[in-house]
């Protein structure tokens, strides 16, 4: 019987730890923070340690407990609450980096340099400015960096960072009429791809499934699962079916409404099109593979 409890103890519930959630910029990722003896609610604002230093963060996600293999170590501490001196000072900072992009701006034109800034960011402590950028290509900068030193006398780091990292920080508005998803409510970037569009009978024209960006929309990845689930279980264009009116073969499907149309032969012996739900039908036989290879896939709305 111990035997017994050892081994519950040992394969039974994950080990946990408790954690917030704090994130730094509006629509940054959201880090595990060690809230130690503090209740922390969501939505408030506290001073962090990071690998950058002391930072300033909103708390989103408030005390949890989280299986410890989800966890990066180390898991570093909430230092605080913040104070209103830490949230004037933090207000302050961002009157700073204003004037600090606005400064640096003017320095890349003096050095002539093929880069596009993007945003301004000092730590908290006010220990490093760090510039962020977008280039098409390498750029020495070095001179730049000695140039912006001697200005705001605090380290000088420039980061260059992606296009769709960039769209991210500057914000916009999407063909579908609303913010950009990645500056709203994203914090991860998922992988999208081609087979995404495919599957849910998109157009291929990149103009038509790219973000502003230049890259495939992040909102192909939103239903792309539930479309492969639909997929698998509606017969596929091509397949031999039977129906209550006679066999005939699938010329069209739509997999979110689980309908589709078959094409089946009369008894003059001419083609009549006819819809079924996949639930009312019985595959015969399915494609060969290719085959059907430009037959129409009803487009979802």
């Amino acid at each position: 019987m111990a035997q017994d409890n050892r081994l519950h103890q040992n394969f039974g519930a994950p080990e946990t730890t408790e954690v917030v959630g704090v994130r730094f910029r509006d629509t940054g990722k959201v880090y595990y923070f060690a809230p130690g003896k503090l209740t922390i609610k969501a939505d408030t604002p506290v001073i962090v340690e990071t690998a950058r230093g002391t930072e300033y963060g909103v708390v989103t996600v408030g005390n949890k407990s989280v299986p410890t293999s989800e966890i990066v170590p180390p898991l570093r501490p909430v230092a605080r609450i913040a104070t209103q001196n830490d949230i004037e000072r933090h207000e302050a900072n961002i009157a700073l980096e204003k004037n600090a992009f606005d400064i640096c701006l003017e320095k890349i034109r003096e050095h002539k340099l093929e880069m596009k800034l993007i945003d301004a960011e000092y730590t908290f402590d006010n220990n490093k400015l760090i510039f962020y950028f977008s280039s098409e290509g390498r750029v020495d900068f070095r001179e730049l960096v000695k140039d912006l030193a001697s200005v705001f006398r605090t380290r000088i780091e420039l980061r260059q960072i992606g296009i769709r990292d960039e769209a991210k920080k500057m914000g916009g508005i999407g063909i579908c009429g609303r913010p950009f998803c990645c500056s709203t409510f994203l914090s991860d970037f998922a992988q999208v791809t081609i087979k995404m569009a495919k599957e849910q009978n998109l157009s291929l024209n990149s103009a038509k499934i790219s973000g502003t960006c230049g890259r495939l929309m992040c909102c192909l990845n939103y239903e792309y699962n539930t479309y492969e689930e639909e997929l698998r279980l509606t017969p596929p264009v091509g397949a031999r079916v039977k129906t209550d009116d006679g066999t005939g073969n699938v010329t069209e499907i739509s997999p979110m409404t689980g309908m589709l149309k078959v094409a089946l032969t009369d008894k003059q012996g001419n083609t009549v099109i006819r819809s079924y739900h996949r639930d009312k039908i019985t595959v015969l036989k399915l494609p060969e593979r290719g085959h059907g290879k430009g037959q129409k896939q009803q487009a979802e709305s």
